[in-house]
């Protein structure tokens, strides 16, 4: 069968080969491949010149272009899902709150302090289940998961206004700095648990991707103690505060855990 044949009944096609007459089908292969010896149409054709006899290059490329394409969906799950979240929160505590939910500088420094780890995740550690086959594309599963992921979050968002508004009767300011640090919170740690389909636990994370999320974690609870954060508009909040924050921050993780599991069979 030929390479434009197998391309259009839905393969993903490599061609080796380093004859003439080979041309068109190495041109034709998504990727096509050919050797130092062959002749030069041939390898003008091809996308990879193999420079020694050693075919085992072309499966580490391979393995290593599918762990790059884990960690690609991985960033895409993340920031799609918490930018949808937060604008489903921001706009519907907009229609009640008297004050801003988030003064502007205080959303930039969120979003600048959420990419650190973001950064590492090219780094981080991919499941054998995620490289053990090809994987696609799939627009429609992407936004499948970040409607239910968006969503969820946006639910603890209201949790945290309830409790800032009605339980802790916070001040405009209080409400800002404890938003902040529950919004950012929970998009740091989410990413350990939707970073891997199986249980969290049973999958390490990154060396890179582990430190920086803890080390931004520490800058978020202690800025608002700081002058710098006094800059951005934030107060430092009671020790109530800030245990209610963590615990609602464990419990979104949870239910994001729980809900993982579910939407992986229903979807996957």
């Amino acid at each position: 069968m030929s390479a434009s044949r197998l391309r259009k009944a839905g393969n993903v096609v490599g061609y080796l080969d380093d004859r003439i007459n080979d041309a068109s089908a190495l041109h034709t292969a998504d990727v096509g491949i050919s050797v130092e010896s062959a002749v030069d149409v041939a390898k003008e054709a091809a996308d990879i010149v193999l420079l020694e006899r050693d075919l085992s290059v072309l499966a580490r490329g391979v393995r290593l272009g599918r762990q790059t394409f884990a960690n690609t969906l991985k960033y895409v799950f993340i920031t799609t899902s918490a930018n949808f979240g937060n604008m489903v929160s921001m706009a519907g505590a907009s229609l009640f709150l008297p004050f801003l939910p988030l003064l502007p500088k205080q959303i930039l420094l969120n979003n600048f302090l959420s990419d650190v780890p973001s950064m590492t995740i090219a780094t981080d550690r991919v499941d054998h289940e995620q490289v053990d086959h090809p994987r696609r594309w799939d627009i429609r599963f992407i936004r499948n998961f970040m409607l239910v992921f968006g969503l969820v979050s946006s639910v603890f968002d209201y949790v945290t206004f309830g409790a800032l508004l009605y339980f802790l009767r916070a001040t405009a300011p209080e409400f800002q700095t404890g938003w902040f640090v529950e919004s950012l919170m929970t998009e740091l740690f989410i990413v350990l648990v939707i970073r891997t389909r199986g249980p969290f636990y049973r999958s390490r994370p990154g060396r890179l991707l582990l430190v920086s999320t803890l080390l931004v974690a520490g800058t978020t609870i202690f800025l608002p103690y700081t002058s710098l954060g006094a800059l951005f508009g934030f107060v430092p909040l009671p020790p109530l505060f800030v245990l209610l924050l963590l615990g609602i921050t464990v419990g979104y993780l949870v239910a994001s855990e729980l809900v993982k599991g579910g939407f992986f069979r229903r979807f996957a």
